[in-house]
Formats: C-alpha cells, structure tokens, sequence
C-alpha cells in the first residue's frame, strides 16, 4: 500500500497510511520500525512547515491561518528540544490570536511558559503573565504554569508534585505540556538531588 501511494504520489495518503502503521508497528512492540517510520514522517512535517511559512512570507496569509502555523512550528520545535526557537513561534501565534480574540491564545501563552521553564528561565514566568497581554489571560492555565515555574524555581519536587495535582487538567490532560513534563521532572529532580 504505501510503495502504491509513492509510486501513485499520493503524499498525504502515504502519510495516513504511514501514520497507521506506525501505530501498528507500537501496538505489536516493534518500536525500532516504528521510531524510524515516525521519524520520517516527523522531518515532513517539519518541512512542510518551513515551506508554508515561506509561502505566508510571499503572499497575504489570513492572521488565523498564519497564527496556526506558528503554533504547529512552536510544537514542532518543542518536540526536538529547541525551546528557543519554539518560545519565537508560540510569541507569534500568541500575537496574531490574541489580536483576533481567538481562544487560541491562551494555549499559546502556556507554551510560552512552558518554554521559559524548559530553558531554565522560570523566572521570567511572572513577568510575562504579569504584562499587559497576559493579564488578559490570567486563570487555571496560566496559574497552573505559574505553580511548575514557582516550584522550578525554588528547586521543589514537593511545590512541583503538588502543581500536577491541583492543575491535572491544565498539566496533564494538555498533550503538548504533558509531554514535556517527565522531562522537566527528571531535571529538576537532577538538581534538587545535587544541590
């Protein structure tokens, strides 16, 4: 099926397909097959990206359509631990949603947070929430970033697991923080047990 869709250039029918048997590939405990077929599949995507934000540089790109590449880039990034070049894209979605209103925004700050944490800048965390526009957002996810920049900064596995459980919903049940959690986890584990 998938030599078909290549040979046919079906390129999105091939990523579908791809995708599934990816999962397949998990499900059956064949992670080697299934890392390297996400991988693949991961690059794609990050070039598809790159290439439609050059066409959004090129022509008129709706503020919408142009805030949801930024947040999918933002993603992309975070996911390869380039939190910096992330927290740029998050900003930017960030921008163009909440000059539209959109609820958008709101995620898009809490990657930002994120991504401060993530760089070992929490302290900037306040700082943040407390300029103009993210005052407009202050509520459960903003106080929740808010609680794992606090607990990150005073080096407290306590305040942190403490964190996860008053805000599960706006820590755990968001896929993209979430997936970012163990990681920051186990870094401030790393430094609570060496200092």
């Amino acid at each position: 099926m998938v030599e078909w869709t290549r040979a046919e250039k079906r390129t999105f029918l091939r990523q579908r397909v791809e995708a599934r048997l990816a999962s397949l590939l998990l499900e059956s405990q064949e992670y080697t097959e299934a890392l390297t077929l996400l991988s693949s599949l991961i690059k794609e995507a990050k070039a598809s990206l790159t290439a439609a934000r050059t066409a959004a540089n090129a022509i008129y790109v709706p503020p919408a359509q142009q805030g949801t590449i930024d947040l999918q880039s933002g993603i992309l990034h975070a996911e390869e631990k380039d939190y910096k070049t992330a927290y740029s894209y998050f900003f930017e979605a960030f921008e163009g949603f909440n000059a539209l209103e959109d609820p958008k925004a709101i995620f898009c700050l809490k990657y930002m947070l994120l991504c401060k944490i993530m760089v070992n800048h929490a302290d900037d965390v306040a700082g943040i929430i407390s300029s103009k526009a993210g005052l407009k957002y202050v509520g459960p996810d903003v106080d929740a970033m808010k609680a794992v920049a606090d607990a990150y900064s005073k080096r407290s596995l306590k305040y942190f697991e403490t964190a996860l459980r008053d805000y599960k919903a706006q820590l755990e049940e968001d896929p993209i923080v979430h997936r970012h959690l163990s990681s920051l986890y186990d870094t401030l584990w790393s430094r609570t047990s060496a200092g």
